[in-house]
């Protein structure tokens, strides 16, 4: 009843220290999420509301066996912390950094598929992936989200507009229509997730019963997913 997260999903915040990263950290901690670690170098030893921080992934993911990486950094330090996080085993990168270079992504998306197939990358500048009641990642608001059920009808949300993915949340909600994941993609030039990917794992979900692909203008993602539907 979700894809990439869920209940079971241990999450890092890379930048908890940030103002950025303690915000939404902490309100998806609130959520329900399992934060379980925080990284900043050089802060190692400290703690944000309770949740430790580290000073690198590798030591984050050996104390508290995450899994998942909440990036939270500003554009400049922000490809680093994305193949930090590889090059510590995670499987799951959600980045919400906008203003990456286009060239810095293509240089990042490159080098995972080439060294590490293991990590999947949400992003850059994306709202991040909700999967209700169960795992949080990123900006979204939670409570706008209507929970699954298990006779459904649960529609699984892939989208690259930000405002929109909040939208659609919300409209679903009043209709008490349950979400069984939203992955927000984001509108940047090389997303680290496409269209194509996500529509692959919500069809592989049984409780996803329909599926809302909200497009935005630029670039031919659409296109390559209505040959793939």
């Amino acid at each position: 009843m979700a894809i990439f997260v869920d209940e079971n999903t241990l999450v890092l915040v890379q930048g908890l220290t940030g103002g950025q990263g303690k915000y939404h950290g902490l309100r998806n901690r609130d959520y329900g999420t399992k934060i379980v670690g925080g990284v900043t170098p050089g802060k190692g030893g400290q703690d944000v509301d309770g949740i430790p921080v580290f000073d690198s992934v590798a030591e984050a993911v050996e104390a508290t066996g995450a899994n998942a990486s909440f990036a939270a950094v500003p554009p400049k330090f922000a490809p680093a912390a994305i193949m930090e996080a590889a090059e510590a085993g995670i499987g799951f990168v959600v980045c919400i950094t906008e203003g990456i270079p286009a060239q810095d992504e293509a240089k990042v998306y490159n080098r995972l598929v080439r060294d590490f197939p293991n990590t999947r990358l949400l992003g850059p500048n994306c709202p991040g992936i909700i999967s209700p009641g169960k795992c949080n990642i990123g900006i979204t608001a939670g409570e706008i989200a209507q929970e699954p059920t298990a006779d459904g009808p649960n529609v699984g949300i892939v989208s690259r507009s930000g405002t929109l993915t909040y939208q659609a949340l919300y409209e679903l909600k009043q209709k008490g229509i349950g979400v069984s994941t939203c992955v927000g993609i984001g509108g940047d030039p090389v997303p680290g997730t496409n269209f194509i990917d996500c529509l692959r794992e919500f069809e592989a979900d049984p409780e996803t019963h329909a599926i809302m692909m909200i497009g935005e203008i630029g670039g031919s993602a659409e296109e390559e997913a209505a040959e793939f539907i």
